[in-house]
Parts: structure tokens; C-alpha cells; sequence
């Protein structure tokens, strides 16, 4: 039996895993000398965004080879750099995004030959994922229910931005599509006038033909 889910349930239901996404574990990835990785994350407008990102020793107890270094780059999705590590083997970096869209976290790893492979570790928070609660907890200007209602605040706060953001972007995809309709049925009526035209021509240019040859 298939199972109806209303749009506010599915709605909820993103937003939830975005949630869900954003406070997940850290990513790690491999990355070969000389070549580049780029990840994307959605970030709204006027929403804080923090990340950090190290070079895993493969010798642990040991120092980390010089040859293990990379840079690093956060960019807007109008190219805006929102952070820039050159040649370092960690660092974090924190901002308030002024646009919304896909910004991107960019690594490069120095050239090297022979090749070497580095694992990185990165984490990036966005939201509410991006404040650290347990910091303020620690200062002892508010007990535990008041950080958790603060905490239950901001999480609503966040969903109702969210939402009205969805609707924004579904607003705009809707009038793609309308735009897009538009202009395919005017392609449509162009093709078909000039298909009329090409096949008024040949009927002219065979009658034309026909009578020169006194066939018909």
C-alpha cells in the first residue's frame, strides 16, 4: 500500500535531515599530490558557517612529514574568498555568509614526485550546527534549562528561515519553468511556420516543375 506524504510533512522531513547532516561526523578523504577536491555546501544568507580541517599523521607519535602540507580555499558562489590556508597542514575557519548558495571548500595538495597520498580531516557546520553550545554552558551565566530553551529557540528560528527559503526556491524554479514553457512553445510555433513554409516552397517550386514540362 503506498504511503501519502503531505508537502509540509515532506518539507519537514529535509529539513530535518539537513539538520541531521550538518551536525554529523567529520569527513575524511584522500588526496594525491598535485591534484585538487572541491566541496560544496549550501549555506543561507546571514546564516554562520565554521570548519576545520587537518593533514592525518601517518606516522602517529611522530612529526608530521614536511612533505604534508596543502592549501586551502573557501569561496562564495560569486568567487568571493571567504578564507585562504596556504601551505599549512591545518586550520579553521569561521564567517557570516552575506549571499546564499553553494560555497565551496577547495583543497590542493603540493606537487610532489615521487606522488604522495594525504588523508585530510575536515568538518563543516553551518546554522545551528555552527554554534557552540557546550561553550556557553561552560561559562555559567545560564544554567541547563535556559541553554536548552535557548538551544529549542534557535532550532526554530532556523527551521522557520529554512522553510520561508524553500519557498523562495521553489518560487524561482516555478518561474523557470513557466519561463522555460514559454519560450519552447514559441520554438514550437516558429519550428511549425517554418516547416509550413519549407513544405509550401517545394509544393511551388515541383508545381512550377510540372507545368514547364507540360506534365501537368
Amino acid at each position: 500500500m503506498m504511503m501519502m506524504i503531505s508537502r509540509s510533512t515532506f518539507v519537514s522531513i529535509v529539513i530535518t535531515l539537513g539538520f541531521l547532516s550538518n551536525m554529523g561526523d567529520s569527513l575524511q578523504f584522500n588526496l594525491e599530490s598535485g591534484d585538487a577536491k572541491c566541496i560544496s555546501e549550501d549555506v543561507r544568507k546571514d546564516s554562520m558557517s565554521v570548519g576545520k580541517y587537518y593533514i592525518v599523521n601517518p606516522n602517529e607519535g611522530h612529526p608530521l612529514p614536511e612533505t604534508h602540507n596543502l592549501t586551502v580555499r573557501v569561496t562564495s558562489p560569486t568567487g568571493t574568498s571567504y578564507h585562504l590556508g596556504d601551505h599549512v597542514s591545518s586550520g579553521q575557519f569561521a564567517f557570516h555568509a552575506m549571499e546564499a548558495g553553494d560555497f565551496l571548500a577547495c583543497f590542493w595538495v603540493t606537487e610532489h614526485n615521487p606522488k604522495i597520498t594525504v588523508t585530510i580531516d575536515f568538518e563543516w557546520r553551518t546554522g545551528v550546527a555552527a554554534k557552540d553550545w557546550s561553550s556557553i554552558a561552560k561559562k555559567g551565566t545560564v544554567d541547563s534549562m535556559e541553554n536548552e530553551l535557548k538551544k529549542l529557540q534557535e532550532v526554530i528560528t532556523s527551521i522557520h528561515e529554512e522553510m520561508f527559503y524553500l519557498r523562495d526556491r521553489e518560487k524561482e524554479m516555478q518561474e523557470l519553468n513557466i519561463g522555460t514553457n514559454s519560450t519552447i512553445g514559441w520554438l514550437s510555433i516558429l519550428s511549425l511556420c517554418v516547416s509550413l513554409g519549407v513544405a509550401g516552397l517545394q509544393f511551388w517550386h515541383l508545381k512550377t516543375f510540372f507545368q514547364k514540362k507540360k506534365l501537368i
